[in-house]
Order: C-alpha cells, then sequence, then structure tokens
C-alpha cells in the first residue's frame, strides 16, 4: 500500500512531524512519499493519505487546505487523517489545542478517519527567509514564543496506528 504524507508547513516544525510520521510508516513495510503539499501530485497514484497543516492564528496552512480542497473526490474514496501542528508554549500554560477554523469543514469533506492536533515548535532564526507575510514575519519575531513542544512518542504512537489500521486483514 502507498501512502502520500503532505504538509503545509512555513518554518519546517510541520514538515518535521510530517517527515517522522512518514518514517513510522515506511517502518511497517509501507511505501511512503513526503512532499510539500504545494508539490503538484497525481492523488489518485495512491492508497491512503496523511495531510498536515501548521495553524496560524487559529488557521490551516493554506496549502494543505487547498490540496484537500483540490484533491476532495480523491481523498472521500480513501483512507485520510489529518493532522494540525500549532500550540505552542508549554503545557501547562494558557495554550489550548484548538481545532483550526477551516477543520469543521476540510474533516468531513474528506471522510477523515481522524484528526489530531499536535504541539509546535518556532525558531525566529527562520522567521526572516520564511514565506510569511511581512506583519506575519513581525509577530512571529516579537511575540511568538521559541521553543519545540513536539511530542515525539506522541507522533510516532499515532503514526503506528494508522500503519496497523492500513495492514491487510489477516487470512482465516
Amino acid at each position: 500500500m502507498n501512502v502520500l504524507v503532505v504538509h503545509g508547513s512555513h518554518l519546517g516544525s510541520t514538515a518535521e512531524i510530517a517527515e517522522r510520521i512518514g518514517g513510522v510508516l515506511e517502518e511497517t513495510g509501507l511505501d511512503v512519499v513526503v512532499q510539500p503539499a504545494a508539490m503538484p501530485t497525481d492523488a489518485a497514484a495512491f492508497d491512503a493519505f496523511v495531510i498536515g497543516g501548521g495553524t496560524y492564528g487559529g488557521r490551516w496552512h493554506p496549502d494543505a487546505v487547498a490540496f484537500l480542497r483540490q484533491h476532495a473526490e480523491i481523498l472521500a474514496s480513501r483512507p485520510v487523517w489529518l493532522f494540525s501542528s500549532g500550540p505552542l508554549g508549554a503545557p501547562t500554560s494558557t495554550v489550548s489545542a484548538r481545532e483550526p477554523l477551516e477543520m469543521a469543514e476540510l474533516a468531513p469533506l474528506v471522510n477523515a478517519r481522524g484528526h489530531v492536533v499536535f504541539s509546535g515548535a518556532h525558531d525566529r532564526s527562520l522567521v526572516e527567509g520564511s514565506d510569511l507575510g511581512r506583519l506575519e514575519k513581525f509577530i512571529a519575531r516579537r511575540f511568538v514564543p521559541e521553543g519545540d513542544w513536539r511530542d515525539w512518542l506522541a507522533i510516532e504512537a499515532w503514526a503506528r496506528a494508522i500503519a496497523l489500521s492500513l495492514q491487510p486483514a489477516p487470512a482465516r
């Protein structure tokens, strides 16, 4: 079974999560391609999908949104899982893991089998060369907390659960 893992990521944190998910899926024997959501692809060539987007200001990365909308018909006919990366800050802070605003529309559109929100990471040194807009760069440099709050064990466990659900049922 071949799986496409796509990501929308401004600064690379979500891309790193996608790469880790792809690696776990590959370890279980699945054929995996990991790529940016903006990269042209023949979605019909894949059996299953994991799609991730960074969350910025409560919204999912526009490339991830566009990928879902563009390939909605194909995605709705295959297994699809969604993940978001975004809340920044220590888990004990007031930061909560909320779904992106678009998720209420997008998950049902593709019959997603699940959506999970993972904490993200922010490295201010990556802001200047990014595709963020001028105001977004200002905010990211000055007000967004810097650090890495990703829970790699939780990410890997989620990927293993996906891999398990994609394994063929044992013969009787």
